[in-house]
């Protein structure tokens, strides 16, 4: 499966979920990391959990290797590897803090649901 379908299934995980600001930034030659980032945020614990079980749910559900979940407990910031698509789900606060859009600011926005959103 290519990193433009991978970045799809988690995208549509995160909006099924009630993620909000969902955006993905293409890291192609900004970063040796991923392809993609992913990025969006819950305004509770719970909701970073379920946002983060989903993605991981799907991606499993289709065939992709998810490499590493970290931060599920603490539900602050929730990082799951899926190769070339990494999804940073983060509670509102620490998203604002840590502001990976402007850290990576080089790096384009990807159109993930083009006129629907």
């Amino acid at each position: 499966m290519d990193q433009a379908s991978i970045l799809k299934i988690a995208a549509e995980a995160c909006d099924d979920k009630r993620a909000e600001d969902i955006i993905a930034l293409n890291m192609e030659g900004v970063s040796l990391v991923a392809d993609y980032f992913l990025i969006c945020h819950g305004n509770s614990d719970k909701q970073v959990q379920a946002i983060s079980r989903e993605i991981k749910d799907r991606a499993e559900e289709n065939g992709i290797n998810v490499k590493r979940v970290e931060g599920f407990d603490e539900a602050k910031w929730v990082l799951i590897d899926l190769g070339d698509v990494i999804a940073h789900v983060f509670h509102k606060e620490e998203r604002h803090y840590y502001n990976l859009e402007k850290l990576w600011g080089d790096a384009p926005f990807e159109d993930l649901f083009g006129d629907q959103k």
